[in-house]
């Protein structure tokens, strides 16, 4: 996996375990977890919104956002401006996600895919560069 990256992670119980798991894959980066730190029920803004401000701000190159479907951390992500979060289920979504979209924060939805695809997804989505060129004007017009 790729290393000497700054990035953060956080999400709800339901990706807990998933959270755990990814942060031991990226050892070589520095990782910031926002939470939760156990698998008890929690409300998942309380860790996307640190985890969407901290990339928003320039703190942290990428972000990983987990929960058990991918979308209330997404939504939630994506209410910051300069966010482009992305629920990826396979590899081919984490690549195009990158390459096109120039998305910057990866969701996972930890109730859908087995932990290893989720580890692939999360290693193709932090070594895929965006593409720029005509992608570029497009994700320029996404900003309200």
């Amino acid at each position: 996996m790729k290393t000497g990256l700054k990035i953060a992670i956080g999400g709800d119980h339901a990706g807990f375990e998933y959270k755990q798991a990814i942060i031991e894959a990226l050892a070589g980066n520095e990782v910031k977890d926002f939470g939760p730190f156990s698998d008890a029920s929690c409300d998942y803004p309380d860790f996307a919104h640190p985890v969407a401000l901290s990339v928003e701000s320039g703190d942290f190159d990428f972000g990983i956002v987990i929960c058990g479907s991918g979308n209330g951390v997404a939504i939630t992500a994506n209410k910051h401006q300069g966010i482009r979060a992305a629920i990826c289920w396979n590899e081919e979504l984490a690549e195009r996600a990158r390459s096109h979209n120039d998305a910057n924060i990866l969701s996972l939805p930890a109730r859908h895919i087995p932990l290893d695809l989720a580890k692939k997804i999360t290693e193709i989505f932090l070594e895929t560069a965006f593409e720029d060129g005509r992608h570029a004007d497009r994700v320029n017009k996404i900003a309200c």
